[in-house]
């Protein structure tokens, strides 16, 4: 007779579930950066790339550490960052606001959609020269135009992140009989958090490019300033500096915000 084999003696199943979780990867990211740094500078030694159209990343390093020395740098980047944070403050609060009312209140929900649906597609950057008749041709201007550019993301990413939170935790809460302002701290906020949070990313993105852009229209430093007299001279070792500078902030904001996003969910 032919012996008949237990299924499970033949070993161990490999586990499946693992719930598309994330694993690190780092090594991958400054492999892919290194090889793009890599391939950039060959082309430009072998003469692929015209240094006057795209210098190489030497002549750009060259460039941001004359910046650097000169002190120039430090000084547009700290006008650069004092507009965004300033006028992402502001939004921010404006948006959490308007978004943690929407989600909450009927009334504030049925007034604010269709206000925010007609007032969000219009470009921020093409109010700026109204803003200027308003608040004159100073920082007021820009930091309001970026305030208004950051507050329809976050009132939208808030009210959907409160819309968001299963009824059936509200429902529970208010069967044990406890009152609403609790239901909103304990339940309602943090159920919407990694939403809240999530808006965040956006609206930073959203701020560094409207100061860079009000900072071309009108302003004497700034990261948007520098870049567009850089562009008007035919530097563009210090243009691309400067593109390579509002990327590092924006990773740097990145990295700030995963930060605040690890201590503030630490609950899950």
């Amino acid at each position: 007779m032919s012996e008949q084999r237990d299924p499970g003696a033949a070993g161990s199943v490999r586990f499946r579930g693992g719930g598309f979780e994330p694993a690190g990867r780092r090594w991958a990211s400054w492999l892919a950066f290194a090889l793009i740094l890599a391939l950039w500078q060959a082309s430009s030694s072998l003469g692929l790339l015209s240094p006057v159209a795209m210098p190489s990343p030497l002549a750009v390093a060259r460039a941001l550490q004359d910046l650097a020395l000169s002190g120039k740098l430090w000084t547009h980047v700290g006008q650069s960052l004092g507009r965004i944070g300033a006028g992402w403050l502001i939004g921010t609060a404006a948006g959490l606001a308007v978004g943690l009312a929407m989600g909450i209140f009927s009334v504030a929900r049925a007034i604010g959609i269709p206000i925010t649906a007609a007032l969000f597609p219009i470009p921020k950057i093409a109010l700026l020269p109204l803003f200027i008749l308003w608040f004159g041709i100073g920082e007021s201007s820009k930091v309001a135009t970026i305030a208004l550019g950051v507050f329809f993301p976050t009132a939208i990413s808030a009210y959907s992140a409160v819309d968001n939170v299963p009824r059936a935790l509200i429902r529970m809460g208010q069967s044990f009989g406890v009152p609403a302002p609790s239901i909103v701290a304990k339940i309602i906020l943090p159920g919407a958090m990694p939403g809240i949070l999530a808006g965040f990313r956006i609206s930073s993105s959203i701020a560094l490019i409207l100061v860079v852009a009000a900072e071309m229209i009108g302003a004497e430093y700034g990261i948007g300033a520098f870049i567009l007299a850089a562009g008007n001279l035919m530097q563009t070792d210090q243009l691309v500096a400067g593109v390579v500078v509002l990327s590092l902030l924006g990773l740097l904001i990145s990295l700030v915000l995963g930060q605040i996003e690890r201590r503030a969910l630490r609950w899950r």
